[in-house]
């Protein structure tokens, strides 16, 4: 059974940095490409970066790039998620995804969710 488990939210002042980390702790094993994704209040789930099995291809969102770093350690199936340059419009709830069929920045084509984690950026 898949169960996603995030941590490493925060508080944090802009400029600063916070690194995601989510486990795959339901399984010994998996090939699927991970993701993350973040929901404002009021906001749609919006798509932040995705990661394949390998590592090889990574994908992200034109807001978060060249700030935000997605990798993956398979021998601990643990995706993270290196957020650096915060800013105020990265507060959000930071969810991790696992398995996806179709488009890889479309929340509704990816199938396991984690519960989610908390990153507040101040000014």
């Amino acid at each position: 059974q898949v169960q996603l488990v995030e941590s490493g939210g925060g508080l944090v002042q802009a400029g600063g940095s916070l690194r995601l980390s989510c486990v795959d702790s339901g399984r010994t094993f998996t090939t699927d490409p991970m993701g993350w994704f973040r929901q404002a209040p009021g906001k749609e789930r919006e798509f932040v970066s995705s990661v394949s099995w390998t590592g090889a291809s990574t994908f992200y969102a034109d807001s978060v790039k060249g700030r935000f770093t997605i990798s993956r350690d398979n021998a601990k199936n643990t995706v993270y998620l290196q957020m650096n340059d915060l800013k105020p419009e990265d507060t959000a709830v930071y969810f991790c995804t696992a398995d996806v069929e179709g488009s890889w920045m479309r929340s509704t084509d990816w199938r396991y969710w984690g519960q989610g984690t908390q990153v507040t950026v101040s000014s």
